[in-house]
């Protein structure tokens, strides 16, 4: 470091800084940036005393302002409902199979249910409604427990084997616990035959022990979640290794009663939504 000294070619001082014989002038910052950094700390100081900005132990100082980002969106959903009343008011006491597609009601609540659908549902149904292994396909005509309108807004409400009493239930026994391998190997071929069948012991063993719910050609009961056994259609999947799975240790699908936890306008709304995908009856 060399002392300062005035520098005879611009006629500025230097800093007393040097490096390998190169000195560092001590220009002074132009004014008009100097009042600029100036103005940006007092602006700085000043935002953060009048709006949210110092964390503390439980959340940030709330400022003099008193304005919230949270509360804006709290006016804006306020603001929201008000514009929709009356369509909520008629979507909660209409009855839905009446509703028609193309009005204003079927298109705010299809609106509505989409944002539903995708919040809630999309997780285990996907975003496009076309399922996946243990989730049902939304988009076809193959429904456990129906799918008119009504069917598919009291599942959505209720649920399905959950802890709510309105539940719809259905239990399949684990068959590993009273039939051997080999008969369940037989009852596997005897499946994916269906609905005619492979016959035989897997027809016998079909008919004793699978078609009070499934029917005698495999064709379902919706009123006991039993699904169709004859298309082509599986929720875990028809080869060997998977039926033989389902057959021996049983599924046990859970759904939410989403009832108790989305409003009512909001269970009709995504009901509405589903139905209008293409697969409601």
């Amino acid at each position: 470091m060399s002392e300062k000294r005035l520098d005879e070619e611009t006629g500025q001082y230097t800093t007393g800084h040097s490096y390998d014989g190169i000195e560092e002038l001590n220009t002074p910052l132009p004014r008009w940036w100097l009042w600029t950094f100036y103005a940006t700390i007092i602006w700085g100081l000043a935002y953060t005393i009048a709006y949210p900005a110092w964390p503390m132990v439980s959340g940030a100082t709330a400022g003099v302002l008193g304005w919230s980002t949270r509360a804006n969106v709290a006016e804006d959903i306020v603001e929201h409902e008000a514009q929709n009343a009356a369509l909520v008011q008629e979507l909660v006491g209409a009855e839905l199979a009446s509703v028609e597609p193309g009005s204003d009601l079927h298109r705010y609540a299809t609106a509505r249910g989409g944002a539903v659908f995708r919040a809630q549902c999309s997780q285990c149904h996907g975003s496009g409604a076309a399922g996946a292994m243990g989730y049902p396909n939304l988009l076809d005509n193959d429904w456990l427990w129906g799918g008119t309108i009504d069917d598919i807004a009291y599942t959505v409400a209720h649920g399905i084997r959950n802890e709510t009493s309105d539940a719809r239930y259905s239990e399949m026994p684990a068959f590993g616990e009273v039939l051997s391998s080999g008969e369940i190997a037989a009852l596997v071929a005897h499946v994916q035959a269906l609905p005619q069948g492979a016959g035989g012991e897997g027809e016998t063993l079909f008919l004793d022990n699978c078609a009070a719910c499934h029917g005698e050609q495999g064709e379902g009961m919706r009123d006991l979640g039993a699904p169709n056994l004859g298309d082509a259609i599986w929720l875990y999947g028809g080869d060997d290794a998977t039926l033989t799975e389902t057959i021996a240790n049983a599924r046990f699908g859970v759904m939410p009663a989403w009832g108790q936890r989305l409003s009512e306008a909001d269970v009709r709304a995504v009901s509405l939504y589903v139905h209008s995908l293409g697969g409601g009856e």
